[in-house]
C-alpha cells in the first residue's frame, strides 16, 4: 500500500497562508470546496475568500492552533459555511512560519453505523480514535477530544498531520502507515498536555491494526492511556538509583556537593544550590540547630542554562541568612520547606538581599524548596531546590524525593568531612614529624620533596639527612605500611629510632638490624589492640667526604639511582634484604665511590609504581628525568615529580630526596701518629697550632690545643696504640679526633672536690659545639666540633 500525499487528498481542503495573509498554497479540495482553481488564488490575500462581514475570530498572540466556522465565497458568488482547523507550522530557518487551513469534504459516515468505529469505541477503554485505510480520521471518542481539544464530530477526514505541525503528530501519520503496511501493532510514548490540563502527562499509545472477517487490514486503532504516575514513579526511582550511584564518588566535601546539584537537574529543578555549614574551631561538631542568621558558604549549584547565570552566591562566598528565609527556617525546622514565590515575600526579601530579588524576577522563579542536609544528628548545611522553566509547584512526591537524595548526600557529605578532616590531622601530624628543612652539611648538597596520597590518604612515607662526626652524612628514605594516623605516627617512631642509631654511629646493616627488631616489638604490640601487624621498608645510606665512600644498606627498599658527573644514571646494585619487621634474617652492606658532583635519588615505590606501570618502567622513567643536564636539585625534582606523577596526583604517598655529593679537598685534612709518650703531648699541641696556622685559623687555636691536648692524653692514658689525630675543617667547623684501638669508650661524670682527674671530659664539653665517640672496626674514635663562626 503506497503513501499518499495528504496535501495532495482531495477529500479534505487545505490551503497555506504566510505570515503576511497571502496565500501559499491550494489543493484540489480547497478547489472543490470554493470552485477557484489554484492560479486563482495562490499569491493573493487569503482574506479576500472570506465573506462580507464573516472575519472570525483570528488567534491571539503566542496561539499554534485555531478552530472555528468561517463564511468563505465561493467562485460563483454564493457564500459556503464551513468548519476550519488551522495550526501554525514551524519555519526551518527560524523564521516566522506559515498557516496550514485543513476543512474536511469526505467525512464518512456518522460512526453509529460505521463497524469499525462501532467495534473499536466499544472495546477500549481510554481515549480512542479510528483511522481508515488512508489514514483519515472516521471517529474518536469524547476521551480522545478532550485530550486534543477538539470537537469530535468536526474532525472526521483529517489525518494526523492536519491535526496539528507538532513533530509528534508526523510520528503519530508514519507509525499509522507502518502499522497499516504491515499489520503488527505499535507502542508509542509522548507527553500531551490536555485541555484545561494545567501540566502535561505521559501518555501511552497502542496502535493496533482493525481487520475485516477475511482479516484484511481495514483501518488502525489508537488508544492512549494516561500513564503519568507510574511514568513519575520511574523517573522518581530512576533519581534515586542516579544519586546512589553518582554521588558520593570521591572522599571531597566540594565534588560531593557538586554531585548533588547535577543529579538534581533537570530532573527535579532548574537549579539546584548547595550551602554548607563552616567547620567549627577545634574541630567541634556544628550545633543540631544553628540559630539565625546562619553563616553558609555556598559549595556548589547547577542550572539549566549554562553558567548558572541566576546564581547570587559564588562557590567558596559566605553569606548569612536572617530568619525568614527559606535557607534559615529549614534549618531551625529540621525538615523539608516548600514554597511559593508570593508577592509579599519578595517584599519582604527586598530589604534582605535586593540582588536576590532581581533573580527571581528577571528569570520568573515561581517555586523553592529548601531541605536540610543532616547525617549522624549533625546538620551540615542545606540544598535549596528552585523552578522557573518548568512552570509546575512541587509535589509531596517530590518533597520526599529531595529529602530521600540529599538524605544520601549529607551522609557521603559527612564522611568526605569526617575525611577530610582526619586527613588534615594525620596529614598535619606528617608534616611535623617530617623534617621541616634539610640541615646544610660539607659532604652534600640535598633537595626533598613529599607529596600524600591524592586519594588513599597520608600514609607512613619518610626521609632524613643526619649529620655525622668526621663531616659524614647518613640519608635515610622509608615507607611504613598501611595509611592514616596509625601509619604516620609508625613513621615518627622509626625515624626517631633511627636518629638514635645514627648518632651512636652504627654500619648501614647493623642500624637495619636494630630497626628491625623494633618493628617486630612495635607488631607484638599493636596486635594485642588489633590494629594489624606493623610493616616498613628502609634504606640507609651512609658518605664520608673525606674519603668519599658511601655506604649502603636496604630492607625491602627501591634501590637509589646514581647519577655521576659525566654518565647516565643507573641503579645502584645492592644486596636484597627482607622489609623491616620479618626478623631473624640478616642484612647486608654495600659502599661505592662517589666522584664529587654525583647525585644520589632515594624514593619509595609511589613514585614509580602505579596501575598503569610497574616498579621497572617506573625506574625507567625515574633515570630519564634525571639525566636532564644543568639543573639545580629543586628543579631536578620538580621534573621527576612532573614526569612521574599524574595531574591529579599520585595513588600512594610520595618520598623524594636528591644528594648531590661533595669532597673534602686533602688540604683540609691532617693527620698524625702519636706514640704512648706522655712527654710528645706538647709537641703534638705544638704542630695543630702550626697547622691551623697554614689553614689561617689561628682564632681556634686555644680551644683546639687544649680539646687536643685533653683528646691525646686520654688516648696516652687510658687507650691502646696506634694512636692517631685528625683534624678535619670547612667554612664553619672545625673536626678533631682521637683513634685507638681500644673499644672502651669515655664518658662524662661529675668530679668530687677531692679527685684529681674527671674534669678534662667535662671541659671538652664545654668549649665545643658537640662531641661524642663513635666505634670503628679497630677500636673507637673520640671527636670534638668547634664552630669557627662563633670563635670569630
Amino acid at each position: 500500500m503506497s503513501p499518499v500525499n495528504p496535501f495532495d487528498d482531495a477529500a479534505t481542503a487545505r490551503a497555506v497562508v504566510d505570515a503576511s495573509g497571502t496565500l501559499r498554497e491550494w489543493n484540489e479540495g480547497a478547489r472543490l470546496l470554493l470552485g477557484h482553481p489554484s492560479a486563482e488564488v495562490v499569491g493573493r490575500p487569503a482574506a479576500g475568500l472570506l465573506a462580507d462581514g464573516h472575519g472570525g475570530t483570528p488567534p491571539g498572540p503566542g496561539e499554534d492552533r485555531w478552530n472555528g466556522t468561517l463564511a468563505l465565497r465561493h467562485r460563483d458568488g454564493h457564500t459556503v459555511t464551513v468548519w476550519v482547523l488551522a495550526h501554525r507550522r514551524p519555519a526551518p530557518d527560524d523564521g516566522p512560519g506559515t498557516w496550514l487551513a485543513v476543512a474536511p469534504l469526505d467525512r464518512g459516515p456518522d460512526h453509529p453505523d460505521d463497524p469499525l468505529v462501532r467495534a473499536a469505541l466499544t472495546q477500549s477503554p481510554c481515549a480512542t480514535m479510528i483511522f481508515d485505510d488512508r489514514l483519515r480520521l472516521r471517529g474518536a471518542n469524547d476521551a480522545m477530544a478532550r485530550l486534543i481539544g477538539l470537537p469530535a464530530d468536526r474532525l472526521r477526514g483529517l489525518r494526523p498531520t492536519d491535526l496539528g505541525s507538532r513533530p509528534r503528530n508526523a510520528e503519530l501519520e508514519q507509525r499509522l502507515r507502518q502499522v497499516l503496511d504491515t499489520g503488527r501493532g505499535y507502542d508509542m510514548h509522548t507527553h500531551l498536555q490536555a485541555t484545561g490540563e494545567s501540566r502535561a502527562h505521559a501518555w501511552h499509545a497502542r496502535i493496533a491494526p482493525l481487520t475485516d472477517a477475511e482479516g484484511r487490514v481495514r483501518g488502525v486503532c489508537v488508544s492512549a492511556h494516561d500513564f503519568t504516575e507510574q511514568h513519575l514513579a520511574r523517573e522518581r526511582l530512576h533519581l534515586v538509583n542516579e544519586a546512589s550511584v553518582r554521588i558520593g564518588t570521591t572522599l571531597d566535601v566540594t565534588r560531593t556537593a557538586q554531585e548533588l546539584a547535577d543529579v538534581c537537574v533537570p530532573t527535579l529543578a532548574d537549579f539546584v544550590s548547595v550551602d554548607l555549614l563552616d567547620p567549627q574551631e577545634h574541630g567541634d561538631e556544628p550545633p543540631a540547630v544553628p540559630a539565625p542568621p546562619v553563616g553558609l558558604r555556598r559549595a556548589a549549584h547547577r542550572s539549566v542554562n549554562a553558567g548558572a547565570p541566576e546564581a547570587v552566591a559564588r562557590p567558596g562566598q559566605l553569606d548569612f541568612y536572617p530568619a525568614g528565609s527559606p535557607q534559615a527556617d529549614c534549618l531551625v525546622a529540621g525538615r523539608a520547606i516548600v514554597a511559593a514565590v508570593p508577592s509579599g515575600d519578595l517584599e519582604r526579601w527586598r530589604a534582605w538581599d535586593p540582588v536576590r530579588v532581581r533573580r527571581v524576577e528577571e528569570y520568573g522563579i515561581h517555586a523553592t524548596m529548601s531541605v536540610p542536609l543532616q547525617a549522624r544528628g549533625t546538620t551540615l548545611g542545606v540544598a535549596v531546590f528552585t523552578r522557573f522553566r518548568r512552570p509546575y509547584p512541587f509535589t509531596d512526591d517530590d518533597r520526599l524525593l529531595a529529602e530521600e537524595v540529599t538524605a544520601r548526600a549529607a551522609v557521603c557529605i559527612d564522611n568526605a568531612r569526617r575525611y577530610s578532616r582526619e586527613r588534615e590531622t594525620t596529614l598535619t601530624l606528617q608534616r611535623s614529624l617530617l623534617p621541616r628543612w634539610l640541615p646544610p652539611t660539607a659532604a652534600v648538597e640535598a633537595a626533598s620533596r613529599y607529596l600524600p596520597a591524592a586519594r588513599s590518604g597520608v600514609g607512613g612515607d619518610w626521609f632524613d639527612v643526619i649529620p655525622l662526626s668526621g663531616m659524614r652524612v647518613a640519608m635515610v628514605v622509608g615507607d611504613v605500611v598501611g595509611h592514616g594516623i596509625q601509619a604516620s605516627a609508625t613513621m615518627g617512631r622509626l625515624r626517631t629510632a633511627v636518629r638514635t642509631l645514627a648518632d651512636i654511629d652504627l654500619p648501614p646493616d647493623e642500624l637495619l638490624t636494630h630497626l628491625d627488631d623494633l618493628v617486630v616489638r612495635l607488631s607484638e604490640e599493636s596486635g594485642d589492640e588489633g590494629t594489624g601487624e606493623v610493616g616498613a621498608t628502609c634504606l640507609y645510606a651512609v658518605y664520608d667526604p673525606v674519603s668519599r665512600r658511601c655506604s649502603l644498606a636496604r630492607a625491602g627498599h627501591p634501590p637509589p639511582v646514581l647519577l655521576p658527573p659525566d654518565g647516565p644514571p643507573a641503579l645502584v646494585e645492592l644486596p636484597s634484604a627482607p622489609p623491616l619487621g620479618v626478623g631473624g634474617l640478616p642484612f647486608e652492606s654495600a659502599e661505592l665511590e662517589l666522584r664529587e658532583g654525583s647525585v644520589l635519588a632515594f624514593y619509595t615505590d609511589g613514585l614509580v609504581e602505579s596501575r598503569d606501570r610497574d616498579a621497572e618502567a617506573g625506574q625507567a622513567l625515574l633515570r630519564e628525568a634525571l639525566a636532564a643536564p644543568g639543573r639545580s636539585l629543586d628543579a631536578l625534582c620538580d621534573r621527576v615529580l612532573h614526569a612521574l606523577l599524574p595531574s591529579g596526583g599520585a595513588a600512594d604517598d610520595v618520598a623524594l630526596l636528591l644528594a648531590r655529593s661533595r669532597g673534602l679537598p686533602a688540604g683540609q685534612v691532617a693527620t698524625w701518629d702519636i706514640p704512648a709518650d706522655p712527654s710528645l703531648v706538647a709537641p703534638v699541641r705544638k704542630q695543630v697550632v702550626e697547622q691551623l696556622s697554614s689553614w689561617a685559623l689561628l682564632e681556634a687555636s686555644f680551644t683546639a690545643e687544649l680539646v687536643v691536648s685533653e683528646l691525646v692524653t686520654n688516648a696516652i692514658r687510658y687507650g691502646s696504640p696506634p694512636i692517631r689525630l685528625r683534624l678535619i675543617h670547612d667554612a664553619s667547623t672545625l673536626i678533631c679526633e682521637v683513634s685507638d684501638t681500644s673499644h672502651t669508650a669515655p664518658h662524662l661524670r661529675r668530679a668530687r672536690t677531692w679527685d684529681e682527674g674527671g674534669r678534662g671530659l667535662l671541659l671538652v664539653a664545654q668549649l665545643t659545639q658537640r662531641w661524642g665517640s663513635r666505634h670503628t672496626a679497630e677500636g673507637k674514635t673520640i671527636w670534638a666540633e668547634l664552630g669557627l663562626l662563633d670563635e670569630e
